[in-house]
């Protein structure tokens, strides 16, 4: 008896099972009788081709770049993101809020990967980089609407940007770098520190900068690690605090409050 009740309950629940699956969808099964689902109006549904995919992709490449579009510049505000955590992030910078947001489209990621591209070869023009790619491809719908193939109008860009690079190569000056004169190397770091929250102490803080850079570059080689730097990051105290350290920082707390606080030539052992 036992055994019959639970047999019937188990049935019972395949029976139920089966009912949803066939509320979703009509359940068939392949040459090897594995079962698959097939799924109701699926049959309806069509894909996206042809013009109507492409003016879908630069929607989505369009939509990143227009959420970046108002922090442009120095004049750009910020942006407030709260991750699922309740981490409340606030800057301006294109790659950090692409990194932040949340993208599921393919081609919204390209352009999420697009702007990590640019910070990790340049380390500026993360915002201006995507917000430049999606007027691209806004004039590029223009274009396609007009009838003109995908490849004619990448040429045409590839055209476009062999001949700014050409100009730019002649209107451009040398610029030396010289560790006795730091002037135009600070007056360099200031312009793309403008657009930053540190720009009320743009002048400390590129200083600090170019210091640091001229430490550990190798100018015959035109070569700088940015593994030798390193920034540690303390709660409390004003930028005016912030300093240069030429050496080796150890985050170690005090065990003891008689221990000294201070000592020149120290000796650590590091495992």
């Amino acid at each position: 008896k036992q055994w019959y009740q639970r047999r019937v309950a188990i049935t019972a629940g395949e029976y139920k099972s089966y009912l949803s699956i066939m509320q979703a969808g009509q359940l068939a099964f392949d040459e090897y009788g594995q079962p698959f689902i097939i799924l109701k109006d699926q049959s309806t549904k069509s894909r996206l081709s042809g013009l109507e995919a492409q003016k879908s992709h630069i929607l989505a490449a369009r939509s990143v770049a227009s959420c970046l579009k108002s922090s442009l510049g120095p004049k750009g505000l910020d942006k407030i993101m709260v991750s699922p955590d309740g981490d409340i992030t606030v800057t301006n910078d294109g790659a950090t809020i692409l990194s932040k947001m949340d993208v599921e489209h393919q081609i919204a990621k390209l352009m999420v990967q697009l702007s990590k591209s640019q910070d990790d070869e340049i380390g500026d023009g993360t915002t201006g980089v995507v917000v430049l790619a999606g007027a691209l491809l806004e004039q590029a719908e223009v274009l396609l609407e007009r009838g003109i193939h995908p490849i004619r109008i990448a040429d045409g860009y590839e055209n476009a940007a062999r001949v700014a690079v050409e100009h730019l190569d002649k209107i451009a000056e040398d610029f030396p770098v010289d560790k006795a004169n730091t002037e135009p190397l600070i007056e360099t770091a200031l312009t793309t520190l403008g657009s930053k929250i540190v720009n009320r102490c743009g002048r400390k803080f590129a200083e600090m900068a170019v210091d640091a850079i001229l430490s550990v570059a190798d100018l015959e080689r035109k070569d700088v690690s940015f593994d030798l730097i390193k920034i540690e990051c303390k709660t409390g105290g004003r930028l005016e605090d912030s300093q240069l350290v030429k050496g080796v920082i150890i985050d170690k707390t005090m065990s003891h409050s008689q221990m000294p606080k201070k000592k020149k030539v120290p000796t650590a052992t590091l495992r």
